[in-house]
């Protein structure tokens, strides 16, 4: 067993899939209408056949109080690797990104914490090893 696909929970899927792929750098994979919504992916440019990411509509009335206790807690929705976080915090605060929390050192993990602007918190981790 693996995992083939996540999701996120996005407030506008258009401005998500900017903001994931213009300012992240991840790749449209698949954008397949479905009524008001679509059926929107984006994966790692350094494995378009890996894991993909559905920017899901929050359009149900659980969503919104959960995604703002998370974010009102400081809690990250979900976690993205990366090889350097330091120089991503970097490059993705000369884009405009707002972080909630800078480049931490946790032992073998350093972590910082990003507003996506569609409502949550994401992690950019690496672990040492």
């Amino acid at each position: 067993m693996r995992i083939n696909l996540a999701s996120v929970l996005v407030d506008d899927q258009e401005k998500a899939l900017r903001f994931y792929t213009d300012v992240l750098g991840f790749v449209k994979k698949h954008d397949v209408p479905l009524g008001e919504d679509r059926w929107l992916t984006v994966v790692s440019p350094q494995d378009p056949d890996g894991t993909e990411l559905l920017l899901e509509p929050s359009g149900h009335p659980a969503v919104k109080p959960f995604k703002e206790a998370l974010v009102a807690d400081g809690i990250p929705y979900t976690s993205f690797a990366v090889d350097d976080v330091k120089a991503e915090y970097e490059r993705l605060r000369g884009l405009g990104v707002r972080f909630t929390q800078e480049p931490a050192d946790m032992g073998p993990v350093t972590t910082a914490v990003l507003d996506d602007t569609c409502g949550n918190l994401i992690q950019i981790a690496h672990q040492a090893g």
